[in-house]
Order: structure tokens, then sequence, then C-alpha cells
């Protein structure tokens, strides 16, 4: 073992810090790689910046590669691109997308990597995670050819299911948010843009609510059509979520169901891997319109200050990017 990298970790509650991380020897079948840059997952790693993970959810909430226990000290992230250095000769000097938390270097079996397809820059790249959320979602969702989606919350997960539910053929994507200038970002992504208050009512064949609020979910009801569907992405932590069901909840048959990308979704289960889920979301990233995602870009060594930035909203951002310059 040598302390030849650093890690990111959430010493307690609020606070960050870098330390340093010993590497194990790379063994047959493993990869060394180099971290080009990774992505903050806002809202979940916020939740567990502020110590939010309910104790029920910390066995579910781990991380692929996730060092210590909530809530905390704890190494936490899965959103990192980086280069191999050691490995099989196939995939020497390869651009990789890994499940890792932020770490300079770190080991890990070759499985556990995707290969990113020359041209999609490393920055795009690491939303390939947040990606493989929404294809998951998707494949919960099952949207139909010409159906009228709306997509509630404009945050990382919210602006990757819009721009993948509106590449089906003949279906209008709007995404709904409560921040106006989120209307750009849509225009971006090729979807249209409505705040809440100018949202239709009871025009939505499906939605997909990211916006982990009670109000959102409330609006996304709201939005359907009779025996429409809610399909909930969004991850609430430790907050209690109310929901009247007293209205036209039962007259309408409106229906929400759970995604979490936990597991294959059902109806691809028998046939997709979660490696070959993450294979497809990396090759969904060819698309160069998510490079508008990417919102802010900080240094490694101003992790810890950027966690808190964005935990307390003084940091406003989607798709945050770390960069990394140890080579």
């Amino acid at each position: 073992m040598s302390a030849a990298a650093r890690a990111f970790w959430l010493a307690e509650p609020g606070v960050g810090q870098i330390r340093p991380s010993a590497l194990p020897a790379r063994g047959p079948g493993e990869v060394l790689v180099r971290t080009l840059c990774s992505g903050i997952s806002r809202g979940t790693e916020t939740l567990v910046f502020g110590g939010r993970v309910p104790q029920s959810q910390y066995a579910a909430m781990r991380a692929p590669f996730q060092e210590g226990d909530f809530p905390g000290p704890v190494k936490y992230g899965y959103l990192n691109v980086g280069v191999v250095e050691e490995g099989p000769s196939h995939l020497l000097g390869k651009t990789v997308f890994c499940l890792f938390p932020h770490q300079t270097r770190y080991v890990v079996p070759v499985e556990a990597v995707a290969v990113v397809p020359d041209g999609i820059p490393p920055e795009r790249a690491v939303l390939a995670g947040t990606v493989e959320t929404a294809v998951n979602a998707l494949w919960d969702a099952a949207p139909l050819v010409g159906d009228r989606v709306a997509v509630v919350g404009g945050g990382m997960v919210g602006c990757c299911v819009a721009r993948l539910v509106s590449r089906v053929p003949g279906v209008r994507t709007t995404l709904v948010d409560v921040d106006p200038s989120r209307a750009t970002m849509a225009q971006a992504l090729g979807v249209d843009f409505a705040t809440p208050e100018a949202a239709e009512r009871g025009s939505a064949d499906l939605v997909l609510h990211t916006s982990a609020t009670s109000q959102g979910l409330e609006l996304s009801l709201d939005l359907l059509v009779p025996e429409g569907e809610v399909v909930e992405l969004s991850w609430y932590g430790d907050t209690e979520v109310r929901l009247a069901l007293g209205g036209a909840f039962h007259s309408r048959r409106l229906g929400i169901r759970a995604s979490q990308v936990g597991s294959v979704a059902p109806a691809r289960r028998s046939r997709r891997t979660p490696a070959a889920r993450l294979a497809l979301a990396v090759e969904l990233l060819r698309d160069p319109a998510f490079d508008a995602l990417v919102t802010g870009r900080s240094t490694f060594d101003e992790l810890p200050a950027v966690m808190a930035g964005l935990h307390d909203g003084s940091l406003p951002a989607i798709c945050h990017v770390i960069t990394y310059d140890e080579g």
C-alpha cells in the first residue's frame, strides 16, 4: 500500500476535507485510473453533505466504491472520468467512466469502467451516471410515440430525462421549473419550457418528477390527463413529503410510480445488465446538447468549499465539474 492519491471525504455533516488515500497494488483484472474530472450529483451529494440520509436508507444509498459510513466520515460520489495508466493493453491510455468518488487516482476491477468513445469530452462524460438514471427512468415510464410529456424539475436528472424523452418520435416535451432562467437550458436541450404557474393542467400523458419537493409532486399530478401517471425520480432524504390526495386523484384514476437506478428497470431486467445500461448511457453522450448541463468548474482543491456552497445554495449549478491537474 502507498499513499499515492488524494480523496474528498465528508468528515462530518457540513465539513468536507481532502485526505491522502492509500492505493492498493493493482492485481490481475484491475486498472489504475488517473482522474481527469468528476461531477457533483447535486441533489444526492448535497443531501449526503448535510447528513440527511435516513438511517433506514444507509445500505440502499451506498455508492459502489464508497468508504466509511453515513453520516460520516464517508467518501462518497459516483461521477468520475479518468485515463487508464495501468491495466490490460487494450485499455491503456483510454478515457473511462467509473462510478467512483472524487479522488485523484484509484484502482478498480476492469468491469467497473466503461470506455468513453472518441469525440466525447471528459467533462460531458461525467454525466454518464445521470444519463444512466434517465435511461432507467424511461424504461420504467415507457413513453409512447406522440405523447405529451412534462418533466418537473430542471436539475441534472430532469434535464437528462427531458433530452432523452424528447428524441422519441412525435413526443412534445415540456421542462417545468420554478426558475425562469431554466428556459435557456430548455432551449439548448430542444424542449419547451414553462414555470409552474404557466404549465398547462390536465395536458400531459406522462410526467417525470425530479424536483424533490412536495409542491413539485403535487403539480405533477395536476398536469396529468385522466388515468395518467407520474414517474417519481426524486430522492427526498429525510424530508417529509406532503401530498393532497383528496381531490381528483381517485376520480381521475391517477398513478404515481417510483423509479430508482439501483436496479435495472423491470421492463428490461431480464435482457440488460447494469453494465450494458451504463454503456448505453455513455454512447448517448455523443449528443453535444448535453454540454449545456455543465454550468461550473472548480479545481479538486476547491471541492470542500464548492460542496459547502452547493449545499447552502450560494453556488448555483446544474452539473458542477471538478478538474484534476495531478499527472
